[in-house]
């Protein structure tokens, strides 16, 4: 796959994925958090602000690996 092609999946799939995983942790938070303290709702929301990384750390990985070379 040529590398600019791949590149311009990855940011789509990232971009999606952003965007839906802050609808899903926010929708959350909404309905699990509602009567929660102050503290819980900063932890919640420190741990989940961070983890939407790890997936986009897999794509990132996947964009930046080098084409394979076809050996015929």
């Amino acid at each position: 796959m040529p590398v600019r092609l791949k590149k311009l999946i990855g940011t789509v799939i990232i971009v999606a994925l952003v965007v839906i995983y802050a609808m899903v942790a926010t929708t959350i938070a909404t309905y699990r958090l509602a009567e929660s303290a102050w503290y819980i709702h900063m932890l919640y929301f420190l741990f989940t602000g961070v983890l939407w990384v790890v997936p986009a750390m897999v794509v990132i990985r996947w964009m930046e690996r080098p084409p394979k070379n076809k050996q015929t």
